[in-house]
């Protein structure tokens, strides 16, 4: 997921390192996860994000801000990229990149849009788009770290051809039990999808994700306008508002 820089406190005292591309997973046909090696790496939260800067060979630099797809592990971090056909990044990131080749990062970045298997409150984790690509670390933590917290994931596409990380959350196996996840498309539904297509609404967040009185952690990502409808509506649903972390991203020039 791309978002614009955040300047500030957070990351004025990180220093750029140089990161190697050491492998390419596509997730669709505009959307790659990278596979990056930083040596000296100093680990990284489930939900915490990086800036990545490109240097032309003028001297012009541009960077941008992605989250970590993947948990921290060792000098390795991932992260997931969706083309912004018109951008300065992404483009490059996704269809010019080659393995062997470098780009400088900066990390990590965030600290309350984070989840920790200590953390014992159940979960519940809304995501739009490539806003999956935070959540998809902190569902890859919970099973790596053997965690027995229960996990819901409704995950809100275009069409299924527009899922991330598509072969992954729909074999059990590979996310672990105790993940609950639900659809929700769009533009397209899958054939026998009892769920009409349409943008997310209530009975979305009635039907699949956690009563009010359990008391969840809630991670709400994806466009502006998504995380805006979802947030309010878990607040009218009796969730506590600071229990409900939220990351957002619109045009950032890609």
């Amino acid at each position: 997921m791309a978002r614009a820089a955040v300047p500030g406190r957070l990351t004025a005292r990180l220093a750029w390192r140089a990161a190697r591309l050491v492998d390419v997973t596509a997730q669709t046909a505009a959307a790659h996860s990278l596979s990056l090696e930083v040596p000296g790496w100093p680990g990284h939260l489930a939900g915490q994000h990086v800036d990545i800067r490109l240097t032309a060979d003028d001297g012009y630099t541009a960077q941008r801000s992605y989250s970590l797809s993947a948990p921290a592990a060792g000098d390795h971090v991932e992260i997931t990229v969706q083309r912004v056909d018109d951008g300065e990044v992404s483009p490059y990131l996704v269809d010019s990149l080659q393995v062997g080749e470098s780009v400088e990062i900066r990390g990590p970045v965030g600290g309350w849009f984070v989840w920790r298997p200590t953390d014992p409150q159940p979960v519940l984790l809304v995501g739009g788009g490539s806003g999956i690509a935070p959540l998809m670390a902190m569902i890859r933590e919970r099973r790596g770290t053997g965690s027995h917290v229960p996990f819901r994931l409704i995950y809100s596409v275009r069409t299924p051809d527009d899922t991330l990380f598509a072969q992954e959350l729909r074999h059990p196996t590979t996310v672990g039990t105790g993940l609950d996840i639900s659809w929700v498309h769009t533009r397209v539904a899958p054939p026998g999808d009892p769920r009409p297509a349409g943008r997310i609404g209530l009975p979305d967040l009635v039907a699949h994700g956690w009563p009010a009185d359990f008391a969840p952690n809630c991670f709400v990502c994806g466009p502006t306008g998504f995380v805006e409808f979802v947030a309010d509506a878990l607040v009218t649903l009796g969730h506590a508002p600071d229990v409900i972390r939220t990351e957002r991203f619109g045009p950032t020039g890609g």
